[in-house]
């Protein structure tokens, strides 16, 4: 099995008249990287005919293999099916909850869900609506469990949109850190030693940090990626 580069970005927000965007980035992305993840919200307001101009720059300039999550943008008008149609048809592999190797190493992921972090994350005490509102992080966890329960592959990578730590959205007002991710996330992330997770969604988070058991997680917001690189392609490679 050879290395596998990996390149990762979120949060593009393509709107009805983005074509172009990021024709350029897919093209050094296709010269730089083996496959691209996709980390949530490449729609702005959830509308296909969004996610029809990144699939026109997908097709035009990417030549490398796809992966992708949806994001909360992805689902604000209610074409989350059509979102995924739309890239299905253009060969990029939605991970809603699904496993799928590559090289021999395998990709898990969820879109994920908020909740809060540590002794701070909300627990399902009150309110039917906070049950409601738990019961979703539970889900979407373990969802992603049960992703990574269909993988035999010796290395992992879970693509998420919301993170699984706090310590990737540091940098955001704490006032917003239990609406963009969840602690329930990285349980199954360390149980079954994964080697690597991407997300979004944190704009002012913070790029670089670990699990608690070490394992490391990237936040690939374009925005946070366009201020600590100005002028370069928002996007990030690693190598596995």
């Amino acid at each position: 099995m050879g290395k596998l580069r990996v390149a990762a970005t979120a949060d593009l927000h393509y709107g009805k008249h983005s074509r172009g965007v990021m024709h350029d980035a897919f093209a050094e992305i296709s010269r730089r990287a083996d496959l691209l993840l996709l980390c949530g919200d490449m729609t702005d307001y959830g509308l296909a005919e969004e996610a029809e101009e990144l699939v026109a720059d997908l097709h035009s300039g990417l030549r490398i293999p796809a992966l992708a999550v949806l994001g909360n943008h992805d689902l604000e008008s209610g074409e989350g099916k059509l979102i995924e149609k739309v890239l299905d048809q253009a060969g990029v592999v939605l991970l809603d909850g699904g496993a799928h190797e590559i090289n021999g190493i395998g990709f898990a992921g969820v879109c994920g869900f908020g909740g809060g972090f540590g002794r701070r994350m909300l627990n399902a005490w009150g309110e039917p609506l906070i049950k409601q509102f738990v019961q979703e992080a539970i889900d979407h966890a373990v969802r992603l469990e049960q992703a990574l329960s269909k993988l035999q592959t010796e290395k992992k990578i879970v693509v998420l949109h919301y993170s699984p730590i706090r310590a990737t959205v540091q940098g955001e007002d704490p006032e917003i850190f239990a609406f963009l991710g969840s602690s329930r996330l990285e349980e199954p992330i360390n149980r079954f030693r994964v080697n690597a997770v991407f997300h979004g969604h944190a704009h002012n988070g913070t790029a670089d940090a670990a699990t608690a058991t070490g394992v490391p997680v990237y936040n690939v917001s374009a925005p946070l990626l366009r201020r600590a690189a100005p002028g370069q392609a928002p996007f990030r490679i690693v190598e596995f």
